[in-house]
């Protein structure tokens, strides 16, 4: 599609949504994970891409993100189409492109003139079991192989946890006196079975309604529950964990961010970690979050809705969840364009019916998920719950330098 014409039809879906656009499912497979089968994709379609892609354990939002799932990838993988009904056909433009040709009108003048477009990736992650002992590298070392540094953070919905599937507990970091060589003779032992560097680490149990927030260069193994995971927009990575939920990993994705010359220099991959951060002894304290109401609690619910901060303190991201009672029309302000997914009940946001869908098939359209430009929300969005009993519950994801956002304490 040549720029102008996706340049109508982008202008279009702006115009028809009243400055909110739709946008369409962006489902993303795993082959080194067994996907939980909690996102709402048909169970017939979770290996929809192939047995040798690995099942789809993801779904990204709002994304401009490619996924990075080596060679086979097709272009597109990861990233969201907008929507656009154009008569009886609906047609799609990559949410990409249309921040590339109309970033003023989705995140304003002045978000464009400093970032350059929509720096932030959020999704669901959903896994039977852990996710390998890993780090996400920050801007210095990322910046080495052309990509962005990865901070992130999690919060675990209660409406998709309703199972804590294989292993609800989450391993950041390393216990506090774990040394450098101690984390090396880890890497060393590779081909030998379990590398054991899960014994080096510290588990903690998973709340639903709860999150953390990780920066770049910590060691994490996230846990078996569906998390909501806002984060910096780089899939950038490297494994130190080889063997997980009985699959082996290869060195390969150790080092997969990793320049060749360095692919086995044990220095530079340990210097790749921040290190005093891995071995706080007051982690939970530094790096777990509750949810910040965004307004006083009996304001908000005798207006009709009630709705917290999820992930705030990073400079590159934050989120909110909104709770829209039953039955209440309410108008909500933020100071910054945002993407939505609905996790509960039905109603409107502006003039778009939402929904949160029973069952999605592979490929299907849903009208579950949104994109609220800068202009709209500064004015405030109309959100409507028509349900008499059930609550309209969704979650926001902003880019870098919400200056709604609270400080982390």
């Amino acid at each position: 599609m040549k720029d102008k014409e996706a340049s109508v039809l982008i202008e279009k879906a702006i115009s028809t949504g009243g400055g909110i656009v739709r946008l369409a499912p962006a489902w993303v497979p795993r082959s080194f994970l067994s996907p939980g089968g909690r996102l709402k994709l048909a169970t017939q379609d979770l290996y929809a891409l192939g047995a040798h892609r690995g099942g789809i354990d993801e779904r990204w939002f709002a994304s401009t993100t490619q996924a990075d799932n080596g060679p086979g990838t097709p272009f597109d993988e990861g990233l969201s189409y907008i929507a656009v009904e154009d008569g009886a056909k609906l047609q799609k433009v990559l949410f990409r492109d249309a921040i590339g040709l109309l970033g003023e009108a989705f995140l304003g003048k002045d978000v464009m003139d400093k970032e350059g477009g929509w720096n932030v990736l959020t999704k669901f992650f959903d896994n039977l079991g852990p996710i390998p002992h890993h780090m996400h590298q920050n801007d210095e070392f990322a910046a080495r192989v052309g990509m962005m540094g990865k901070p992130e953070a999690y919060y675990f919905p209660k409406q998709l946890n309703f199972t804590g599937n294989r292993f609800p507990y989450t391993f950041f970091g390393l216990e506090p006196g774990t040394t450098k060589d101690d984390v090396i003779r880890c890497l060393e032992r590779w081909d030998e079975g379990d590398n054991g560097i899960l014994d080096l680490s510290r588990a903690y149990r998973l709340k639903p309604g709860t999150g953390w927030s990780i920066p770049a260069g910590i060691l994490h193994a996230p846990g078996s529950f569906v998390t909501y995971e806002p984060q910096r927009a780089s899939d950038v990575f490297a494994m130190f964990e080889n063997m997980a939920d009985g699959k082996p990993i290869g060195w390969d994705m150790l080092v997969k961010n990793v320049p060749p010359e360095h692919h086995h220099d044990m220095d530079y991959i340990m210097s790749m970690l921040d290190w005093e951060a891995n071995v706080d002894p007051e982690f939970r304290a530094h790096y777990y979050t509750e949810p910040k109401p965004a307004s006083p609690v009996a304001e908000m619910e005798k207006e009709g809705c009630v709705e917290n901060w999820i992930s705030y303190g990073s400079e590159y991201f934050s989120a909110k969840e909104l709770t829209v009672l039953p039955g209440k029309t309410v108008t909500i302000v933020d100071a910054a364009a945002y993407g939505l997914i609905v996790l509960q009940g039905h109603g409107k946001v502006g003039t778009l019916s939402v929904e949160s869908p029973a069952m999605i098939r592979f490929g299907q359209m849903t009208e579950d998920e949104l994109f609220v430009t800068a202009d709209t929300a500064k004015a405030g969005v109309i959100v409507c719950n028509e349900s008499d009993h059930d609550e309209l519950v969704m979650l926001k994801h902003f880019g870098p330098g919400n200056p709604d956002m609270p400080a982390r304490n």
